[in-house]
C-alpha cells in the first residue's frame, strides 16, 4: 500500500499577529518545539512516510520561506496556489501533482502545518491506524483527541461507541462518526466535554485518492468541473495563469464544511496524544513554562509586580509594573495589547487593517 503526506501550510497568519503576518504566516514562525510549526510537522511525518512522499502545498509568495526551511524536500513536491482558497482546493490543486505519480489507491493524509503535538509515537500510531483502515474500508478517516477543556475555538467530532462492522479495528481506536460541530459557544463546549462523546477534531484527514476524488465530486460539483480543465494535462505542463484562471472561480471552502460534514462514510481514530491548534495567544501562553508569578516573559522585559501575563519582546525594552490579565505583544512594526482570554480578537485589527488598506500593518 502506498501512502503519501500532505502538509497544508498555507494559511495567512492574522491569528497571531503582530508577530505572524501576511509575508511571515503562524506556519513558518517557532513558538514551541524545536523548530519552526511547519518544520516541526514535517519532522513528525519521517518516521510514517518517506520524503519524496511529502507534499508541501501553500501560496506562491511562501516558496521561498519553504525551500528555506525545508531544503531537504524536493522541489517538485511543492505545490504552489496563486492565492488561498481555504483547505478543499488546495487539495483538488495537489491531487492534479498527485495523480500523476500514484494509482487511485494510494492513502493520501492531509495535515494542518500550525499544530503543537506531544506523544509523538501515540501520533504516529494513529496516523498508521487511519491509513490502514482508510485503504481497508475506502472510507475517510478523521483524528480526533480526547478533550481537556470546554474550548470555543476548536472543532469537535462526536463519535459513536458500535463495534458492528468494525469489530478488528474497534479496540485500537477505530470509531464511527455521527456528527460534526464548528467552534461551539461556550456553554455548547461544555456540554460536548461532559458527555464524553465528543473529541476534538485535528483536521487530519486520510483517504484514498479514488476516495478523495469521488468525494469532492459529489459535494463540490462546481469546483470539480473547474478542475476538471486541468486534469487532462500533466501538472508540469500546467501554467500557474491557467491555475489562477480556475482559483479564481472556485468557491473558497474548507474540507469539514464541504465534505466531512456531508459525507456518510467518516470513521475517526480515537487518539490519546496531547494535541493543539495554536489558535491564538491564549493556547500560546497556556502551552508554555511560566515563572512564579504566572507569567510568560520573553526578551527586553523588565516586570514589576506582575503577574498571570505575557509579555514579549523582539527589539524594544517593554516595562510592566502592577499589571495582571493582559498580553502585550511585540511584532516587526507593531505591538498588541489585549486583556487575557481575548486574544481571538485580534483578529479584529488584522481584518480593520484589511478594510482600511493598511497594507504597512500585516
Amino acid at each position: 500500500m502506498k501512502k503519501v503526506a500532505v502538509i497544508m501550510a498555507g494559511g495567512t497568519g492574522n491569528r497571531l499577529w503582530p508577530r505572524a503576518n501576511e509575508n511571515t504566516p503562524e506556519q513558518f514562525l517557532h513558538f514551541t518545539g524545536e523548530g519552526t510549526m511547519l518544520q516541526n510537522t514535517f519532522i513528525r511525518l519521517l518516521p510514517v512516510f518517506n520524503i519524496e512522499d511529502i507534499y508541501i502545498v501553500a501560496s506562491d509568495n511562501m516558496k521561498e520561506l519553504i525551500y528555506n526551511q525545508l531544503p531537504q524536500i524536493p522541489p517538485e513536491n511543492v505545490v504552489l496556489e496563486p492565492f488561498g482558497k481555504h483547505t478543499a482546493p488546495c487539495l483538488a490543486l495537489t491531487d492534479l501533482l498527485l495523480k500523476d505519480k500514484y494509482d487511485e489507491d494510494t492513502v493520501m493524509t492531509a495535515f494542518p502545518a500550525d499544530h503543537s503535538i506531544y506523544n509523538i509515537r501515540e501520533f504516529q500510531y494513529c496516523i498508521d491506524l487511519a491509513i490502514e483502515f482508510a485503504s481497508f474500508k475506502n472510507c475517510i478517516v478523521t483524528i480526533g483527541v480526547k478533550p481537556t477543556r470546554p474550548e470555543t475555538d476548536f472543532g469537535y467530532v462526536q463519535i459513536r461507541n458500535s463495534q458492528a462492522g468494525i469489530e478488528e479495528y474497534y479496540p485500537k481506536g477505530i470509531r464511527y462518526s455521527a456528527a460534526f460541530a464548528e467552534k461551539p459557544d461556550i456553554d455548547t463546549a461544555k456540554r460536548f466535554v461532559e458527555s464524553t462523546d465528543f473529541l476534538w477534531n485535528t483536521g487530519i484527514y486520510t483517504w484514498s485518492l479514488k476516495t478523495f476524488r469521488e468525494q469532492f465530486a459529489q459535494h463540490l460539483p462546481e469546483n470539480d468541473i473547474l478542475f476538471q480543465t486541468l486534469r487532462d494535462k500533466k501538472f508540469s505542463d500546467i501554467s500557474m495563469e491557467e491555475i489562477e484562471y480556475v482559483y479564481r472561480q472556485v468557491q473558497a471552502v474548507s474540507l469539514d464544511y464541504s465534505i466531512l460534514e456531508k459525507a456518510s462514510d467518516v470513521f475517526v481514530v480515537e487518539g490519546s496524544f496531547r494535541w493543539s491548534d495554536l489558535s491564538n495567544w491564549d493556547e500560546i501562553y497556556r502551552l508554555a513554562i511560566k515563572d512564579s508569578r504566572n507569567n510568560l516573559i520573553e526578551g527586553n522585559v523588565l516586570a514589576i509586580d506582575t503577574s498571570n501575563c505575557f509579555i514579549s519582546s523582539q527589539e524594544k525594552m517593554i516595562g510592566a509594573v502592577g499589571v495582571k490579565d493582559i498580553f502585550v505583544i511585540e511584532g516587526d512594526n507593531s505591538i498588541v495589547i489585549c486583556k487575557r482570554g481575548d486574544s481571538e480578537n485580534i483578529k479584529q485589527i488584522v481584518d480593520h487593517f484589511k478594510r482600511k488598506q493598511v497594507n504597512k500593518f500585516i
